[in-house]
């Protein structure tokens, strides 16, 4: 398995549909490095192999040291694709639904919000909205119902979580015992070893 490293610039060029895999995650023009990062611990930990990354800013705290954070290169993040491309939606194949996690007036409360299977979950930076543009290529809007606006990698938790309670509810997926819950080692990836799951 590989090491959380440098993500992988996706040229225009190279986007077409089908490069892209639902569920997944896109941050567009996020400013942290460190929530990108988050986004990822994120995806990794809800089963979401793909997160996409518009922009400049954050990629640039990565670019610095060649690879991630040590408190965020678990050998299991290495599970997640991240792709850098600002026309992320290009990727997609037309079954799949964009969901912009946004403050909107007519926004579907996460509490009661039906998941879509094949969902693209669209966060905008942390210090601004998303563009018209972009909500225009959303299908469906949410809002989650916190008294205070969130850090960008605890929303991207929080919608996570929620797909995976909601999936766990209906039978989608195994509700499994706490002894299976966690099947991580807990290693960092600071070497090219082959990973194993481990089952207490």
């Amino acid at each position: 398995m590989k090491a959380a490293g440098m993500p992988e610039r996706i040229s225009r060029r190279q986007i077409r549909p089908g490069v892209g895999h639902a569920p997944a995650v896109a941050l567009v023009d996020p400013k942290y490095g460190h929530n990108v990062a988050g986004a990822l611990r994120a995806c990794s930990a809800f089963g979401v192999g793909q997160l996409w990354v518009t922009g400049e800013r954050a990629i640039s705290e990565w670019s610095a040291h060649g690879r991630l954070p040590r408190e965020e290169r678990m050998k299991a993040y290495g599970e997640v694709d991240v792709c850098l491309g600002d026309y992320f939606f290009d990727a997609f194949t037309a079954d799949v639904t964009p969901v912009a996690v946004e403050v909107r007036e007519q926004a579907e409360p996460l509490t009661t919000f039906q998941h879509p299977e094949r969902a693209l979950y669209v966060f905008g930076p942390e210090d601004g909205g998303l563009h018209k543009t972009t909500l225009q290529r959303c299908h469906r809007f949410v809002i989650i119902p916190s008294d205070h606006c969130l850090n960008l990698a605890a929303a991207v938790n929080a919608v996570l979580l929620h797909r995976r309670m909601q999936r766990q509810l209906a039978g989608i997926e195994a509700l499994r015992p706490s002894y299976a819950t966690l099947r991580e080692h807990r290693g960092f990836a600071d070497t090219d070893e082959p990973f194993k799951w481990q089952m207490k």
